[in-house]
């Protein structure tokens, strides 16, 4: 890969200015304790569960009641235990597509009989086993909390409104009667809701324009409410993009969308949600390559900073003390190869990135991190990753100074070559500093200035690469994992040469 003989800004926080270097100059990165962005919300490291045709998201993969490594609830038990060691604090649920064709009431009661439906999102049949109750067990047995998905397509306010009273009214009404007939006399005290799921999509069932949308949403809030004024609430912002659809118009686009719901619900709602799948904007490209993929970080970021500047003009319009953040509550980061890892690390960067704003964030899916097998377990390529960042990440994030080279494809202008977060975690006494190197064949030499702050003079270093861009994980063969080593270093300098396609975390110990 030919580099760029000029370095420049790599801050995603300001325009990127140009500045001349000599080629052979190590790329610097500058980290200050007090130049901090916001505490991490932990729900940033969320996931999401949908049940699926053609693949075991849901049905033989988490939950198996027919396999002898299942629990007595029907779940596997490795996969439960892999779960756990991510950490994964909240578990979207139970759609996706899939939901807004869902009647919550079919997956309650005795399993013997429950109908067996037509998921007509993909056009599969649904047989109810793993229903609300089901889920909410699952989210117990791992630590996570709730996050419920009503119907906003072919549902009504009345279903809505009735899902909350079944999981958060105490005894004494119908559908609270209900839960405890069938089990469960405590309320379940699932504080968050989706107002419905994509209904910007012409691909949805009840696909909605904003105003059709924005007048059914406002009022399952404001039934939901009544049932439930504790509960937070996550509108349906955009998931229509260019190229997604051949109808997408670019005079009334996911922008239009987003402005249109905030300046309209912004008072109603705590959250909006943001889907993207950041590999679609490859369809602009002939032949993708790796540095091709490698560059959607950025397309993550502009869904971000516009978003934001969105939620900012609703507020001051709004003339309020409410505020409202994002909820990234789905993303992909495709694939096996290593090009999954770095990607995913990318999304979680740009979320510790804008902590601010970014409060919540569920991974497309849960099993993407969870390798399950009829007899037995093994942890894909993403497990690691996400393992490294949910596990350490946690605290508050810094605004990070980095300069690097920088390459340009159909798509940007300008990648830097280094993707850097830093996060100071004062219960783990430690900054943990993360780096993708997006290039596919270089390593990249770097100084690493810490400002502010004492430091032990040691680090130990944890990189997430393979030997190839096509290193996989499968039940046979895991050739991507995390290697650790440690390092020293002198009156908080610190030179590393990052190997190239791979993410890089830090962990430095504060006096």
């Amino acid at each position: 890969m030919n580099l760029p003989n000029k370095f420049l800004v790599c801050s995603l926080f300001s325009s990127l200015l140009s500045a001349s270097f000599a080629a052979e100059e190590a790329a610097l990165i500058k980290i200050d304790l007090d130049r901090t962005v916001d505490a991490i919300d932990p729900k940033i490291y969320g996931s999401f569960l949908e049940p699926l045709g053609r693949f075991p998201v849901v049905y033989g993969s988490l939950y198996d009641p027919d396999s002898s490594l299942s629990d007595e609830n029907g779940f596997r038990k490795e996969y439960l235990q892999q779960v756990r060691e991510l950490q994964v604090p909240i578990v979207r649920w139970p759609g996706g597509n899939f939901v807004s064709g869902y009647n919550w009431e079919d997956g309650i009661g005795p399993k013997d009989q429950r109908p067996v439906k037509l998921d007509r999102s993909r056009t599969r049949p649904e047989s109810n086993q793993m229903g609300t109750d089901e889920y909410v067990a699952f989210c117990n047995l791992v630590g996570a909390e709730n996050f419920i998905c009503i119907n906003a397509g072919s549902g009504t306010i009345d279903d809505a409104s009735n899902w909350v009273e079944y999981c958060n009214a105490p005894v004494g009404t119908y559908y609270a009667d209900l839960r405890a007939k069938y089990g469960n006399p405590e309320p379940f005290d699932v504080k968050y809701w989706g107002l419905g799921n994509e209904a910007d999509g012409p691909w949805q069932i009840g696909y909605k324009t904003k105003e059709e949308y924005v007048r059914f949403a406002s009022e399952a809030a404001k039934v939901m409410k009544m049932v439930d004024e504790d509960i937070k609430l996550i509108a349906s912002g955009s998931s229509n993009y260019p190229l997604v659809t051949s109808s997408y118009d670019p005079n009334d686009g996911w922008i239009d969308w987003n402005d249109y719901i905030l300046d309209k619900m912004y008072e109603d709602i705590d959250y909006i949600s943001l889907h993207r799948y950041a590999t679609q904007a490859l369809r602009a490209i002939d032949k993708p390559v790796f540095a091709d993929t490698m560059s959607l970080g950025l397309d993550i970021e502009e869904k971000i900073v516009v978003t934001k500047g969105l939620i900012e003009k609703a507020k001051s319009k709004a003339v309020s003390d409410h505020d409202v953040y994002i909820s990234f509550d789905e993303y992909g980061a495709r694939g096996n190869t290593i090009a999954g890892p770095l990607l995913l690390s990318q999304h979680l960067n740009a979320f510790i990135r804008h902590a601010d704003i970014v409060k919540m964030a569920n991974l497309t899916f849960l099993t993407s991190l969870t390798g399950i097998t009829e007899d037995g377990s093994y942890k894909t390529s993403l497990y690691y990753p996400f393992s490294l960042f949910s596990n350490n990440c946690r605290g508050v994030s810094l605004d990070v100074y980095s300069r690097c080279e920088t390459y340009s494809n159909e798509l940007f202008k300008e990648v830097p070559y280094l993707d850097v977060t830093a996060v100071l975690n004062e219960e783990k006494g430690a900054l943990f500093i993360n780096v993708v190197n997006r290039s596919e064949i270089d390593a990249i030499e770097t100084d690493i200035e810490l400002q502010s702050g004492e430091y032990m003079g040691s680090a130990t270093v944890r990189t997430v690469t393979g030997d190839s861009i096509d290193a996989t994980n499968t039940a046979e063969v895991e050739q991507v994992d995390i290697d650790e080593g440690s390092i020293k270093f002198k009156k908080n300098m610190i030179r590393y040469s990052f190997p190239a396609h791979s993410l890089t975390q830090m962990e430095i110990p504060v006096k």
